[in-house]
């Protein structure tokens, strides 16, 4: 008769949304869990800030609480490191820590990953141990993993996603109802969606850590945070919204990762965040709500699409469970999860290099040779323009521009000469159009 599996120890950092959904879901689903990893979880340690807060009907030990996270992470006892704390330090030097030591890490900490994610790969090489953060993109979506395994064979070229459930909530909105901006923020923070502060949100910080984390995988190169290009949806109006209708497309913050040539003709890699007019037939327009979703264009495999709920306690908390079970049945078997994969150190090209189309809005004077003078800018930067509408008379002249692929360079060159003509009165708005509308 064979001994039953010692249990696989977990230490726990964090227990607020995320960190106690961790904890009922390892409760609620223990047998199948046994079951599965061929051994029982068992946590053995619950890092907090303060020891006594109320914690509802968790179901676990009072006396597993501490507020010594470094030194739990040091504990003998413990297999598996599992981190939903957030932020750059102390979780950094925690998981560092633990890597060294040679445990497994399971983390949500998307700002730590794309910050420097460099330092926890090298500690998982370091201490030949596992790193998995499914959870730090896209919630209960299976994504990372995709990338990480199943598209190893193949070549991505392209990563285009809605990865922020709180702005994609706030442009279906204004989609559906015409209403501004401010008001399907009201309605966002009415209903959860939004924090008091959205600013992370809203001005694309979150975003831009998670198509850092997407753009490493995909392209077998490491990018941060801060090769990100970021622009943020704070600006994107009813007017907006109705023009983006006209043209039978709709407006997204998107997180934009593609490989290819530069102007010199060396691979590289573009990684931007930003809103974008993109057209009703294309997958992602028809992402509503808090949902999100992540279009994925490989060579052979082609274009793939990942759907779902990217954020809330219990979606994100089955993500990192999935880690858990991966991690288990790696210690149990003595093997490794692919390691970090970085061979193409392939550099990242600035917003200016990158391809792309716009839609300028012009508020004009009305007299013969505006046109003429408006088309001279584009030409004078070399780009092409696709479609002009013209409107309104007198005050309310206006030019609505869509434009041909160009680099952004010289898209942004035109809007900045033509704010200097005197027949502009002023650019109402400027926009990025994706996805070949």
């Amino acid at each position: 008769m064979s001994m039953p599996a010692k249990p696989v120890r977990l230490a726990l950092l964090g227990c607020g949304t995320v960190g106690s959904e961790v904890v009922h879901l390892l409760n609620a689903q223990a047998q199948d869990l046994t079951a599965r990893i061929g051994a029982p979880l068992e946590i053995v340690g619950i890092a907090v800030r303060r020891l006594g807060r109320e914690r509802g009907d968790l179901p676990i030990d009072p006396a597993l609480f501490t507020t010594d996270a470094l030194g739990l992470v040091k504990r003998d006892d413990v297999d598996v490191v599992i981190e939903v704390v957030g932020g750059i330090e102390p979780a950094r030097t925690w998981l560092v820590e633990a890597l060294r030591a040679g445990k497994s890490v399971v983390t949500a900490n998307k700002a730590l990953l794309a910050e420097d994610g460099a330092a926890l790969h090298d500690a998982a090489a370091e201490g030949n141990a596992d790193l998995y953060y499914e959870a730090s993109v896209a919630g209960a979506i299976p994504l990372l993993r995709p990338l990480r395994e199943s598209l190893h064979g193949d070549r991505v070229t392209r990563v285009t996603g809605i990865v922020n459930g709180t702005t994609n909530f706030i442009l279906s909105s204004m989609d559906a109802t015409g209403a501004g901006f401010s008001e399907a923020l009201d309605e966002a923070t009415e209903l959860g969606y939004a924090e008091a502060d959205p600013t992370a949100d809203v001005e694309g910080f979150d975003a831009a850590a998670k198509a850092a984390i997407l753009a490493s995988l995909a392209f077998h190169s490491r990018v941060t945070a801060a090769d990100v290009f970021r622009e943020g949806m704070t600006g994107v109006t009813a007017g907006d919204m109705a023009s983006a209708k006209e043209m039978g497309c709709t407006i997204k913050l998107l997180c934009i990762a593609e490989r290819g040539p530069d102007e010199t003709g060396q691979e590289s890699v573009s990684v931007r965040v930003h809103p974008a007019m993109i057209p009703r037939s294309h997958p992602l327009a028809s992402v509503g709500d808090a949902f999100n979703a992540v279009f994925v264009e490989a060579d052979a495999a082609g274009q793939l699409m990942f759907y779902g709920r990217g954020a809330g306690g219990r979606p994100t908390a089955s993500a990192v469970l999935g880690d858990i079970v991966a991690a288990a049945r790696n210690r149990l078997s003595g093997t490794r999860a692919p390691s970090e994969s970085n061979y193409a150190h392939l550099p990242v090209r600035p917003i200016g290099a990158a391809m792309t189309r716009y839609h300028i809005s012009l508020d004009v004077a009305e007299r013969p040779g505006v046109l003429a003078a408006v088309a001279g800018v584009f030409a004078q930067h070399e780009v092409s323009i696709a479609t002009v509408r013209q409107s309104g008379r007198a005050e309310d002249a206006k030019l609505v521009i869509v434009t041909h692929g160009a680099p952004d360079a010289n898209l942004a060159a035109t809007v900045e000469d033509l704010s200097g003509l005197d027949i502009v009165r002023s650019i109402a708005s400027v926009l990025r159009v994706e996805g070949g509308a």
